[in-house]
């Protein structure tokens, strides 16, 4: 059984070392100019061993568009934010932003995965861990407002809303107009995290 344990482990790690290695590759190059034999060179591998653990291209896609969504899970189930719900938008948006080149990477492909109808079981996985996270994002959203904290909208508009931004931010990133406008990118991201963070709070409204 040990010795079982320690071929799992060593699967494991081969595993994550051909998703790493794969989207270093997609985001250097492109997805599609990496080919899966291009993968197998630069982990130092046969293009055989990619197959043993992923099927297509597309798996290899999906795996680490599915794991990125299980992270963002991670997070809203951390300790953090269970003992502080204040901290929320701000790890939210932190975690959307922090990586504007794999966002756009995975806006596009899941786009192409949606319209080839490729693995549609696996793009169905993914908008389930999804609607998960939209669910305790909102559950955790009606808390807020209930304490008088947000504005008593709809807890799904204060998610689309951070949804809306997060996006359009990363449009005006990758923009080559903007690209030329915003010369302290890690200052625009910053300053948009900081804006999403106080998006939505209650104000006192002027009563005359």
């Amino acid at each position: 059984m040990q010795k079982e344990s320690r071929k799992v482990r060593e699967f494991r790690r081969r595993e994550q070392e051909i998703l790493d290695t794969a989207l270093n590759l997609f985001l250097q190059h492109g997805e599609d100019s990496v080919t899966v034999e291009m993968i197998a060179d630069e982990v130092g591998i046969g293009k055989g061993t990619i197959y043993k653990h992923f099927k297509s291209k597309a798996e290899i896609f999906l795996r680490l568009m599915l794991d990125y969504e299980r992270d963002l899970a991670d997070l809203l189930h951390s300790n953090l934010i269970e003992r502080d719900k204040a901290a929320l938008p701000k790890e939210y948006f932190a975690f959307r932003m922090s990586d504007p080149e794999r966002y756009r990477l995975f806006d596009r492909l899941e786009e192409k995965l949606v319209k080839s109808h490729q693995l549609p079981a696996m793009v169905e996985k993914l908008h389930q861990i999804r609607a998960s996270n939209f669910n305790h994002l909102t559950g955790v959203i009606q808390q807020r407002i209930d304490e008088g904290k947000l504005e008593d909208v709809p807890a799904y508009f204060h998610y689309c809303a951070a949804w809306a931004l997060v996006h359009g931010a990363m449009a005006m990133y990758h923009s080559p107009f903007w690209q030329e406008v915003i010369e302290d990118k890690e200052g625009y991201m910053q300053f948009l995290t900081d804006v999403g963070v106080r998006m939505g709070n209650r104000f006192k409204r002027r009563t005359d």
